[in-house]
């Protein structure tokens, strides 16, 4: 049986630093931001949190213990500076792949100090990391690998279009949150969403104010040409 880990700038836990998991590992789930008001003199509460077409989300906490282990306290003294510095070296938040999440990825970052519950040569170093709020897929959209389908997660679909004069297409978004796409097309094209358009140039286009919403999004697509899609949905 595999021995489970992670996988953080450019190590594996276990395969390149033989570190195995204490007890009191906690992949912590994210609260939602909730912005209520309650007028002067009334009862009743209102909720803005999708005023701008999203729920909100905090970032989530990811714990993890590692065991160190030396044949002296000197060496586990050393175990741990390594295993610090190799994961407190990354700036900013980078792709976290925990071997129990397959198919996904977090991003995350070390921000606050470690923890080290240590014995004379022997210790579990606690390791917590501040992540992104949700869970992206490997693999985009409408992909064509059965093999890793999960049909409780993943919806079929096509996301790329052969476009002669004008279509209209529906992309579903089975993640909880927007999504934005990338745009991948041999020729010029112009898109439509409810009443935001876009152009897209040949070669890749991604804009961060056009996204697609949770469920289905009807897009309308003017131009000629071949056009692909491509996004990646987000989960709790």
């Amino acid at each position: 049986m595999p021995v489970l880990g992670i996988e953080f700038n450019g190590c594996h836990s276990w395969k390149d630093k033989h570190l195995t998991m204490a007890l009191g590992k906690n992949v912590g789930r994210p609260s939602k931001i909730k912005r209520k008001r309650r007028p002067p003199f009334s009862n009743k509460e209102y909720d803005f949190s999708l005023l701008y077409g999203s729920q909100e989300y905090e970032n989530r906490p990811l714990k993890y213990p590692f065991n160190l282990i030396g044949r002296t306290k000197e060496e586990m003294n050393v175990e741990s500076m390594a295993i610090q510095n190799w994961l407190m070296g990354a700036v900013g938040k980078q792709p976290l792949r925990d071997d129990s999440f397959p198919g996904y990825h977090f991003l995350a970052e070390v921000e606050d100090e470690t923890s080290f519950d240590e014995n004379w040569s022997d210790g579990i170093l606690m390791v917590t990391f501040d992540a992104y709020p949700f869970l992206i897929a490997d693999d985009y959209e409408g992909n064509d690998d059965w093999d890793s389908f999960n049909f409780l997660l993943d919806f079929y679909q096509s996301v790329d279009f052969e476009i002669s004069g004008s279509k209209t297409i529906t992309l579903y978004n089975p993640g909880i949150t927007q999504s934005v796409p990338k745009f991948i097309s041999d020729s010029i094209f112009s898109i439509q969403k409810d009443d935001e358009v876009i152009s897209i140039l040949e070669g890749t286009t991604e804009n961060n104010d056009f996204v697609l919403d949770p469920g289905e999004n009807e897009l309308t697509i003017n131009g000629n040409g071949n056009l692909s899609i491509r996004f990646y949905k987000e989960l709790i």
